[in-house]
């Protein structure tokens, strides 16, 4: 069994045992482990892995872990571009879209206000998220590491946040999101895109007080709600600019 030396750095260390974080420590792995094996039997999720350097050099997740080797994993780079390091995944994906788990309705009602596609189904079980993502080439936004574990997660990221305004922040923010957002676009409902629709076709399904107040309406193709901006939709607004400030206007 090969013994190597490990660091992480920065939010990985979250998912390591106390005693492994923000240092050099030895592991022993099997003859035949890979670098993804290693990491995720360690903890860290290789969704949220974006370079790994053996012995100095950037390697994929398939480089075998050998007796004697040195291994530096990181996260995302904030304000460094390494783009020409990247060895761990074969490509980034051309469209970015979501699918959360059963737990982050809140994020993903959210994300679709910011004008995001994102999946979302309080019955969805780990095996549909990790079919769709490999099937429809999406993120996946979970709290649960071992989903970010499968196979057939190639992209991920686990979100820190525990309420879905901060969550919203935090995949915003570590996604670098806020100059690709298109507010108002998709339903909060279902995910499909908006379609702006005359006063006049939906005025028998308006309260009075909006038919008074308001002249300008949209409305979702697919379930037939209807949108319009009221009170609810400046409060949002107002969330929505405070998330992505002058980007959002």
């Amino acid at each position: 069994m090969p013994t190597a030396t490990y660091r992480f750095y920065e939010e990985l260390n979250d998912f390591l045992a106390p005693a492994r974080r923000r240092r050099s420590f030895s592991y022993s792995s099997s003859d035949t482990a890979s670098a993804k094996h290693v990491i995720e039997s360690l903890g860290v999720p290789h969704t949220e892995v974006e370079l790994i350097l053996l012995n100095g050099a950037s390697v994929g997740f398939d480089a075998q872990v050998r007796e004697g080797d040195r291994l530096a994993v990181y996260p995302k780079f904030e304000a460094l571009d390494i783009t020409p390091l990247l060895r761990v995944r074969e490509r980034p994906l051309r469209r970015l879209r979501f699918v959360a788990d059963a737990h982050l309705g809140g994020l993903a009602r959210l994300l679709r206000l910011a004008g995001f596609d994102t999946l979302y189904d309080n019955a969805i079980h780990d095996a549909r998220v990790e079919r769709l993502a490999q099937a429809e080439h999406r993120v996946v936004l979970t709290r649960d590491r071992d989903l970010l574990m499968r196979s057939g997660v190639t992209h991920g990221c686990y979100v820190r946040a525990l309420h879905p305004h901060a969550q919203l922040r935090e995949v915003i923010a570590r996604l670098d999101l806020a100059r690709s957002a298109r507010p108002f676009t998709l339903c909060l409902n279902c995910n499909a895109r908006l379609m702006p629709i005359a006063k006049s076709e939906v005025e028998e399904r308006l309260p009075p007080q909006v038919r008074r107040a308001h002249d300008r309406f949209a409305t979702c193709p697919m379930c037939r709600r209807v949108y319009w901006e009221g009170s609810h939709w400046q409060r949002m607004r107002a969330l929505v600019d405070s998330v992505l400030g002058a980007r959002a206007a």
